[in-house]
């Protein structure tokens, strides 16, 4: 099972700063939830507890009946074998193929060498390609990654995300430097490959149109605690107006454009 439980979690980084204050919630398998408010507000700070890419200082986080907080060594990287994380910059080594850059997903189920050498089994080469054509790029495997265009170079992220076969996939800020056309459809690709793969998926967002339009469900932070939780369509923009203490109407910013 792929649920995810947040429990009393509390980040607290050196200096004093506490980035999360007690956040309980719970997401169930398969739910395609975005997370939104300010930069500051703690959402990729709680992204960032799924894989334990930040350790909690207090609380527990659970995929199913495991808790990652408390995960260390082999069993920490089985775990995260199974999340796919998706980045705001993309991540790629840009002067690799597409096609490598895909098949550092299958790195965690290959013996070290092998994968260092870039010998991968038939079937993971086969496997990378079908997830490149899932993204719609399957004609870019053997360009250079830097290369292709911004949205493409995401497209390729989520390939590479997807090449795990994950049941849990974090996307921090993933289109917050694409323009609005390519924004759109790096979302529908993410929401297409959740709903066809049963992949419970976090998504941190900015713009809250795009929130409204791709989520099942929406939380919405403010200073380390989650101060909304609910549907696309109980989010009002009274909501949004109280996540980020300012009037939305005319705020293309946290609106988002089309």
């Amino acid at each position: 099972m792929s649920h995810i439980t947040f429990a009393n979690v509390e980040v607290t980084y050196p200096g004093g700063l506490k980035a999360l204050k007690g956040v309980d919630l719970e997401i169930p398998q398969g739910q395609f939830v975005v997370i939104v408010g300010l930069s500051g507000a703690g959402k990729s700070t709680l992204i960032r507890t799924v894989n334990s890419l930040v350790v909690p200082s207090a609380g527990d986080v659970r995929i199913g009946d495991r808790s990652v907080t408390r995960a260390r060594g082999g069993e920490l990287r089985r775990l995260r074998s199974d999340i796919g994380m998706i980045f705001q910059t993309f991540n790629l080594v840009k002067r690799s193929s597409v096609l490598r850059n895909v098949l550092a997903g299958r790195l965690g189920a290959v013996q070290p060498l092998r994968g260092v050498l870039g010998l991968f089994p038939k079937a993971d080469v086969a496997f990378a390609h079908e997830c490149l054509r899932r993204v719609g790029i399957p004609e870019k495997a053997f360009a250079r990654a830097d290369a292709l265009s911004g949205g493409q170079q995401q497209r390729v992220g989520i390939a590479r995300a997807l090449a795990q076969r994950p049941s849990v996939m974090l996307a921090d800020e993933p289109v917050a430097s694409l323009d609005p056309p390519t924004s759109h459809a790096v979302m529908r690709d993410l929401k297409r490959i959740a709903r066809e793969d049963g992949i419970t998926t976090i998504v941190n967002l900015h713009f809250i149109d795009m929130a409204r339009e791709y989520a099942d469900r929406i939380v919405g932070m403010r200073d380390g605690l989650i101060v909304f939780d609910g549907t696309a369509d109980d989010a009002t923009d009274q909501v949004f107006e109280d996540i980020y203490g300012r009037p939305i109407d005319e705020d293309r910013d946290i609106r988002g454009r089309t």
